[in-house]
């Protein structure tokens, strides 16, 4: 009896052994030459979304080490002038799977660099609804949320509060103005109102310094003076400016939400529901500090890596986008359902959590928003609304 085990012990580590995987993939960040944040706890930490690598190849490896399946992530923080030659780099020393922290320019020429190689590319930080839109790309899947998304979320919340008469107030950047336009276009879905659309100026300077800030401040009440009655306003201040101000220099005090007050995010350090917790301690273990969004998309990203190398026996690029936009593919996420891609863009459909600095003060989809096959489907590009064909 005891040789019969030992035997039969031999075959399965034998069998085991010949299905060993082992996973490499990056983690590559653009660093853009950025004014300071408005808050010093906005302060960018220097392991940002590489914090969230070092999560996901311990989570991987916990359920691969089983297996016999092996996790291995580089990361690499460059400047925009070196983002080319980094992707090179990377292709070069063969890895396949690459996470991209990078505004929309220089995503799509480094995932149209890494098609050419056969790579497959996660984005874990462009908003741009373009990129989910005419923009897409084959090789390239989202696990960041859009503009679209975080609107729409906000705007369920807001119809579900009867706040149906907003104030929107846009900075002047072309991505404020990108985020302006996602909220024009969920008022019009779920049926509010813009009764004021406003542009602050951004007149360049400090935003910690007195010709920063403080300036902003004096401004604020007189520019939100002379308005339209209203129950909220909402700010598209992508570039953050204005906004985190908004709240207490209203002329007229009404609720805030979009870039301040209440925010759309993907995750932030305090949410605890889901089973959260256990996430957050483990993170803040290893690195010692809160989790940010970036570090919560860039662990999807290469858990969804890990999910398709447990669940279908692939790190081929191929293998894991095609086992990754398949109706067999879920994963959990924290956020009280599996998440899921859209397999018509590539965006990962996901709850939006609303934040207020502290708590998790809701999170969308809100009750009674419904769709046919999901509500998650209920914010961002639903299919007839994508004009990507990638994924044909």
């Amino acid at each position: 009896m005891h040789r019969s085990l030992v035997a039969a012990l031999a075959i399965i580590v034998t069998a085991g052994s010949a299905w060993a995987i082992d996973v490499k993939a990056a983690v590559l960040r653009v660093d853009y030459p950025t004014l300071l944040p408005i808050s010093r706890y906005d302060l960018p930490p220097e392991d940002l979304g590489f914090a969230g690598a070092a999560l996901a190849d311990e989570d991987n490896g916990t359920t691969g080490g089983f297996l016999g399946h092996t996790y291995e992530t580089r990361t690499v923080a460059v400047p925009p002038e070196e983002a080319d030659a980094a992707m090179a780099q990377i292709l070069a020393d063969g890895i396949r799977l690459v996470v991209v922290q990078a505004r929309m320019e220089d995503l799509l020429r480094l995932t149209d660099q890494a098609a050419e190689a056969g790579a497959l590319v996660f984005n874990a930080r462009a908003p741009d609804v373009a990129l989910r839109d005419d923009a897409c790309r084959a090789n390239l899947l989202h696990t960041a949320p859009s503009h679209g998304m975080k609107a729409d979320a906000v705007a369920q919340f807001a119809v579900w509060k009867k706040w149906t008469e907003w104030f929107l107030i846009a900075g002047s950047n072309p991505a404020d103005v990108a985020l302006a336009e996602a909220y024009r276009k969920a008022a019009r879905k779920f049926g509010a109102e813009i009764v004021e659309d406003r542009t602050f100026e951004d007149t360049g300077g400090s935003r910690r310094t007195d010709s920063g800030h403080v300036m902003v401040q004096r401004q604020l009440p007189a520019f939100t003076q002379d308005t339209d009655d209203h129950h909220v306003v909402i700010a598209a201040d992508e570039t953050d400016y204005f906004a985190r101000y908004l709240s207490y220099h209203l002329w007229t005090p009404r609720p805030v939400m979009g870039s301040g007050g209440l925010v759309p995010t993907s995750f932030h350090g305090a949410h605890e529901a889901y089973g959260a917790t256990q996430y957050q301690t483990r993170f803040e273990a290893l690195t010692g500090r809160y989790a940010k969004p970036e570090d919560y998309n860039v662990w999807l990203a290469l858990r969804v890596v890990g999910e398709a190398v447990t669940r279908a026996n692939t790190a081929e690029p191929d293998g894991v986008r095609d086992y990754a936009i398949s109706d067999a593919f879920e994963l959990a996420a924290f956020k009280g359902q599996k998440v899921t891609f859209r397999d018509w863009n590539g965006q990962l459909r996901q709850p939006i959590l609303l934040y207020d600095g502290v708590i998790t003060v809701s999170v969308s989809p809100q009750d009674g928003f419904l769709h046919q096959s999901s509500p998650l489907d209920t914010m961002g590009l639903d299919r007839p609304e994508s004009s990507c064909t990638a994924f044909d």
